[in-house]
């Protein structure tokens, strides 16, 4: 039995990983590789985090496309051989004429979770444009969104299964820059990096927009360092990288931006 409450104790999102520990308590008992339903990229984190230590067990995970942000994951004994083919994924596409009523990210979960499915069903949505967009969703929810997943906004859509190597993903934007601080703080570096100011920044991090590797933190104050990745909910992602002093001791700081 893995010690749940010690485990427990350190996790923010305490109900979601109670339940992936359940799960995980499953593998162990049936030496079967369990898979979870999707979860969000700070879930990810503190799962990975609770599951690096523990010898008996370990994970993978796998989103459809390398750069899914929603992914299951799959738990197993480490005896027990497991790969991402095994995480059972599926593909829809959402085709319609957006042209003259285009549809955003919000706009197509919405219709989705509208027919009665959970957040959890579903994983990443690839917006298309004003052709329509794609979906990834487990394999029991395929036939139901193909007949129930019938208009987004007033557009009328058909709704079709894909192989999930006919995505259509993007590579992520990135805007490579530099900046030169007289600390690390998260709000100096973070106001430069989106482009408002430090005041703005400050407040954003204090009501909890702002999360460093996925982890919440609301002190401006926080210091960032290489590597470290800053989600600012709504502005995208901007990870940290090569830091160095510079003569006159302050810090240059190299910067990736993805919108």
């Amino acid at each position: 039995m893995l010690p749940k409450e010690e485990l427990l104790k350190k996790v923010e999102n305490r109900e979601e990983i109670a339940r992936i520990l359940d799960k995980a308590e499953q593998a162990l008992k049936t030496w079967e590789l369990i898979v979870t339903d999707f979860l969000s990229p700070h879930i990810l984190a503190e799962a990975n985090e609770i599951f690096t230590p523990l010898t008996e067990l370990e994970i993978i995970s796998w989103g459809g496309y390398p750069q899914a942000e929603r992914k299951r994951i799959g738990i197993h004994r480490e005896e027990i051989p497991a790969d991402n083919s095994q995480i059972s994924l599926a593909a829809l596409d959402i085709a319609g004429n957006f042209l003259f009523d285009t549809a955003t990210h919000r706009d197509f979960l919405g219709a989705i979770l509208g027919t009665g499915i959970v957040r959890e069903k579903v994983g990443d949505i690839i917006i298309l444009g004003e052709r329509g967009a794609q979906v990834i969703v487990t394999e029991e929810m395929v036939d139901f969104l193909e007949t129930s997943l019938i208009q987004v906004r007033s557009v009328t859509v058909k709704t079709s299964r894909i192989e999930l190597s006919d995505l259509k993903v993007r590579p992520p934007k990135k805007k490579e820059m530099t900046t030169v601080e007289a600390s690390l703080r998260l709000d100096a570096v973070a106001s430069f990096g989106f482009g408002m100011s430090r005041s703005k920044m400050a407040d954003a991090v204090s009501n909890g927009d702002v999360r460093i590797n996925w982890k919440a933190v609301t002190q401006p104050s926080r210091n960032v360092k290489d590597g470290d990745l800053i989600y600012f909910r709504g502005k995208g992602r901007l990870e940290v990288g090569n830091v160095q002093m510079t003569k006159k001791e302050r810090y240059r700081i190299n910067l990736t931006r993805f919108v």
